[in-house]
């Protein structure tokens, strides 16, 4: 169930990067990830009164604000990145980040069987594959630079929910969305402006943050149920998803290392989830 939940986020982790990508072609990414963040934070606040979610320990408050404070930081990065690049290749660095809460899950004595460790090494070595053009220096390295850093954020937001969510996972999820608003608010007042947002803007937005706060609770409860390694390591399989609707849907073209990658990892995950259930 943990492995299903994870892909499940990945899913819509996927959908959501790809179009607030292409939303942030035509607006200023920052715009676009403080607006979702706000229509995001609403949604969430929502569940915590219906799941009556508040009270008992405060465990999960400070891994909260910091994978707030991380993962707006990373989305605003990422954001530019995908405006500025190739989505199917963007997506795939970005997607490095899992490296950070492999590492952790492995280093607190979390430890995949051994079919498990080919599928995450098979699905590790897809991404890197997939982001062969870039890395060969067959396009602009700003988008890349800004993909890493979005990794590095992104590895760590995820390592920032796992803690929270051994205490709750719906008010980690609440504190990052409290700590995305503020930002969002001061940042808007700062700038007196609302980068270019039109109401017809507003349904996208809701629709990217509302899949981002789905997916990021499917993340933090699938930690609970699976080791994180391999919940990372399926959830971090967004950029597959990015890449073929920008593959479908805007038809970038990818060089057939790409394809390869994508099918590596792919089959992966499939390894993953095989093994989990044996």
């Amino acid at each position: 169930m943990g492995v299903l939940l994870a892909l499940v986020s990945s899913l819509m982790w996927g959908t959501a990067d790809f179009f607030g990508g292409t939303l942030s072609r035509r607006l200023p990414a920052i715009a676009v990830v403080l607006g979702s963040q706000v229509c995001a934070g609403v949604l969430i606040f929502v569940v915590v009164i219906v799941a009556h979610s508040w009270g008992g320990s405060l465990t999960y408050l400070p891994w909260g604000v910091a994978a707030g404070v991380m993962g707006l930081a990373a989305l605003i990065l990422y954001y530019a990145a995908l405006a500025s690049g190739t989505m199917g290749i963007v997506s795939p660095i970005a997607a490095l980040g899992v490296l950070v809460p492999l590492a952790s899950g492995l280093l607190t004595g979390q430890r995949p069987s051994g079919g498990q460790y080919l599928g995450i090494a098979l699905a590790l070595v897809g991404i890197v594959l997939a982001s062969g053009p870039e890395l060969s220096g067959a396009a602009s390295p700003k988008p890349v630079f800004m993909a890493i850093g979005s990794a590095v954020g992104f590895g760590l937001c995820l390592a920032f929910i796992a803690e929270g969510s051994k205490t709750s996972v719906v008010m980690t999820m609440a504190t990052m969305r409290g700590v995305s608003i503020v930002v969002a608010v001061v940042a808007l007042l700062a700038l007196r402006t609302t980068g270019g947002i039109t109401p017809r803007d507003v349904p996208m937005l809701a629709m990217v943050g509302g899949m981002d706060v789905f997916a990021n609770v499917a993340y933090g409860a699938a930690t609970k149920m699976a080791l994180l390694p391999v919940v990372a390591m399926v959830g971090c399989m967004y950029p597959v998803v990015t890449v073929l609707l920008a593959w479908r849907l805007l038809h970038e073209r990818l060089v057939r290392i790409q394809y390869v990658g994508v099918f590596l990892a792919l089959l992966g995950v499939a390894l993953i989830s095989v093994f989990g259930a044996l």
